[in-house]
């Protein structure tokens, strides 16, 4: 969450493998490799102002994970509210190696619900 708000790509990318699949969009390519994952931050990163950003307790099973988050901007002095969920699968040195992201979206700053 830290890493996010303060836009610190090279704390994010070394969670990853050298040869991670980062899907943050369900139907374009993978962003590829971890200088996928960099171009893909630095390019979003650099949209988004006034940044909050939650997350839910992970959910784990064996070499997968899923963690629940909520994220609230200004992009293109325009609002924007994502609640979403990434999941992600993990290789033996605990980097991971597959990234998925599916969210909803709003034109508005919302927190998240009272009891999310």
């Amino acid at each position: 969450m830290r890493a996010w708000r303060d836009r610190d790509v090279e704390s994010i990318a070394s969670l990853y493998s050298d040869d991670v699949l980062y899907r943050a969009l369900p139907f374009r390519e993978p962003d590829r490799g971890l200088a996928g994952v960099r171009r893909y931050l630095t390019e979003e990163f650099a949209l988004e102002n006034d940044l909050e950003c939650w997350f839910g307790e992970p959910i784990a099973a064996g070499d997968r994970a899923a963690v629940e988050w909520w994220a609230s901007w200004i992009e293109h002095g325009k609002p924007i509210t994502l609640a979403g969920t990434t999941l992600l699968r993990f290789d033996a040195n605990g980097r991971v190696v597959d990234h998925r992201d599916y969210w909803n979206e709003v034109d508005r700053q919302e927190p998240p619900y009272a009891d999310w």
